[in-house]
């Protein structure tokens, strides 16, 4: 079905003038010969004619009764839709602070240019470079730095010696300063920076354990992550692709062998290297290595020294 999309005036109107159809009748009749100032304010706001080749128009009707005419810079525009979506959107109208389907839509398409708009500024900010965005925020705060305390120091140390309307002027510039210093602020905030992605992924149960080794990896200049749980792994890997992952196999969710066979069969993750980090006996976990496809293994309690493979992939990795 076709949907013309103008105005509803299915809510309750305020006539323009006490009879309307009284009012109409004298001018259908004639009694009325002079231009009216209601059909004066008609043709101003609407830039059509209240009547036209002595015939009142119909549009000048429904404005007397008071709907909205929209003047010639309006277009109307059709929709086809079917039944079902025309009552939708009247159901929705009705439980919503919009009166008309017409309003509806304007606001709808309205807000998706907004926001369509805000996701493209979004998505250029965010490729900025964090160096970038880091000497801007340098180049504009530190004037802005200097205005604002010089302004601050005439203020409380020397205003008896300033008159009232440099003194003002002073006032002026250091609240004015201090607003652009917020909108810097909020701007710079709001610039997403890609999130960096750890050299090691540690998934492990215990704390401990988790403290310790990225302690270790951290003094040697290495980003390693932990985190409790197989899921938990899993979801990290959505979000950051690590160099190394080191892998309990036993954990309070799911195995680690299973966990290695999903990264493993994975494109997307498969490349990564997998070591178990377990108490299993050695003999068990080799019989694993085929199967979950993993990458080798370190046994608990360790030895740094234990490390130094995975020091040999960083390495590499890096260069």
């Amino acid at each position: 079905m076709e949907l013309i999309i103008q105005e509803d005036n299915s809510e309750e109107l305020t006539p323009r003038v006490d009879n309307v159809e009284e009012y109409i009748r004298k001018l259908e009749d004639g009694d009325i010969s002079e231009k009216t100032k209601e059909m004066e304010e008609y043709e101003k706001e609407t830039g059509r004619y209240a009547i036209w080749r002595n015939v009142v128009t119909e549009s000048f009707k429904r404005w007397l009764k008071g709907e909205k005419i929209y003047n010639r810079d309006k277009e109307r525009i059709s929709l086809y839709v079917t039944d079902k979506t025309k009552s939708k959107w009247q159901n929705f109208i009705k439980d919503s602070n919009y009166s008309t389907i017409s309003k509806l839509i304007r606001n709808s398409v309205k807000t998706f240019i907004e926001d369509f708009h805000k996701k493209e500024i979004d998505q250029e900010i965010s490729k900025i470079n964090p160096k970038t965005v880091s000497n801007i925020s340098h180049a504009l705060k530190e004037p802005l730095t200097s205005i604002k305390g010089y302004s601050q120091l005439l203020i409380e140390n020397h205003s008896n010696k300033l008159n009232e309307n440099v003194l003002e002027t002073i006032r002026n510039i250091f609240d004015q300063s201090i607003l652009l210093e917020n909108k810097i602020i909020k701007f710079l905030d709001n610039i997403k920076q890609p999130s960096q992605s750890p050299d090691i992924l540690l998934i492990e149960d215990d704390l401990a354990t988790i403290r310790l080794i990225t302690s270790y990896f951290e003094s040697k200049g290495y980003n390693c992550k932990g985190v409790v749980s197989g899921s938990k792994g899993i979801e990290e890997l959505k979000n950051s692709t690590p160099k190394v992952i080191l892998l309990d196999i036993i954990l309070p969710d799911l195995s680690g062998y299973d966990i290695c066979k999903t990264i493993k069969s994975d494109n997307d993750y498969k490349s990564i290297p997998v070591f178990f980090l377990t108490a299993i006996a050695g003999s068990e976990v080799e019989k694993k290595l085929d199967e979950t496809k993993a990458d080798g293994y370190i046994l608990k309690p360790f030895n740094f020294s234990d490390f130094e493979e995975i020091f040999e992939i960083l390495n590499n990795k890096s260069s």
